[in-house]
């Protein structure tokens, strides 16, 4: 019974600290979307002049992912910010090859402000040096998207 239980824990611990699959075309991570009706990622700031919230399908870019575990991505916009992506419960986690990658995400867009604690935080997943990171003094207002679902386009 000892060994079940101890093979048991065991998978689990290892299913918990897995890898999600790499991103390859056609690759969906979630609950997956389809890449029909898909909003560009620029659009999306004209959507939320007039709305609260967008909830429905962006389409763009990946320029940057968590390198600690995959926990929040940005997709690239023309004027050089991202749009933070994090994922609904923090159910799934991106690979880190989906730099690069285009990708349509099903979910919710809404304006937030996020703290210089959290953007301390993002900063250090991200990788950036300590000087970097103690150039944040201020908090940012910025387009945050919660994925219920991802499709890897390319």
């Amino acid at each position: 019974m000892k060994s079940i239980m101890l093979g048991l824990i065991l998978c689990l611990s290892l299913c918990a600290f897995a890898q999600p699959k790499p991103a390859l075309k056609g690759v969906k991570y979630g609950a997956g979307t389809t890449a029909a009706g898909a909003l560009e990622v620029n659009l999306l700031e004209e959507k939320l002049v007039t709305a609260e919230k967008y909830t429905g399908k962006v389409k763009g870019t990946v320029n940057k992912v968590c390198e600690k575990k995959g926990c929040w991505m940005t997709l690239a916009q023309t004027d050089g910010e991202g749009i933070m992506i994090r994922f609904k419960d923090y159910k799934f986690f991106m690979p880190k090859n989906i730099v690069g990658k285009d990708v349509v995400l099903q979910g919710t867009a809404q304006r937030t402000t996020t703290s210089v604690e959290m953007l301390k935080h993002y900063a250090e997943d991200a990788g950036k040096s300590k000087i970097e990171i103690e150039k944040i003094t201020a908090p940012k207002t910025e387009i945050e998207f919660i994925a219920t679902g991802i499709l890897v386009l390319n």
